[in-house]
């Protein structure tokens, strides 16, 4: 009885996971078809700055590794370096979201905000709807992790844990198509 709980629940993070991918395809089509409409303001190639973003690409894909060393720990119930691991992972998405604000910040400044060309609206809507799924994960991580702190690992914390990872790595995922269809095709399109 308990394996079939969790393979209903598995089953419905990955229904929930597609219906996610729906979503960012959708947004990737809308870039796609604006990406070129900068209505005479800047296009990617003078607004991206690529090592930037490749570092945010490294940060979140380690952010991935982390994830998996935690739920490694997790399999082995080490409630100690799940804590660790996840802790690190954390910290890397923190990080990964700052350097995201951070860009819009700047962007916003220079007077390249949502409102001054379809580019730029679809940019930020696209990479925007990414780093809020990041932050959510961050919050669902902060979460996951007090009944592991207080309880240590039990059947359910890592079943959750485990649909905490399928997600972390979704994102990655999603960023890895975002970095090379918005950063690298878009800052080449100069």
């Amino acid at each position: 009885m308990h394996k079939d709980s969790d393979s209903k629940v598995l089953f419905g993070f990955w229904v929930y996971l597609m219906t996610d991918c729906m979503l960012f395809g959708t947004l990737f089509a809308t870039y796609a078809v604006l990406q070129n409409n900068i209505n005479g303001g800047p296009s990617g190639a003078q607004i991206f700055n690529l090592p930037y973003a490749l570092a945010e690409t490294l940060i979140i894909l380690t952010s991935s590794f982390t994830s998996g060393l935690a739920l490694l720990s997790g399999a082995n119930s080490k409630k100690n370096q799940v804590l660790f691991w996840f802790g690190i992972t954390f910290l890397l998405g923190a990080a990964f979201v700052g350097m995201e604000l951070r860009e819009f910040l700047h962007l916003i400044g220079d007077g390249n905000g949502p409102q001054k060309s379809a580019f730029l609206s679809a940019f930020f809507t696209l990479v925007g709807t990414h780093g809020l799924h990041i932050s959510v994960g961050l919050f669902w991580m902060l979460v996951l992790l007090i009944p592991v702190w207080r309880h240590g690992m039990t059947p359910v914390s890592f079943r959750r844990l485990s649909c905490l990872k399928l997600f972390w790595h979704f994102l990655d995922i999603i960023w890895i198509f975002i970095f090379t269809f918005v950063y690298l095709a878009g800052g080449a399109n100069g």
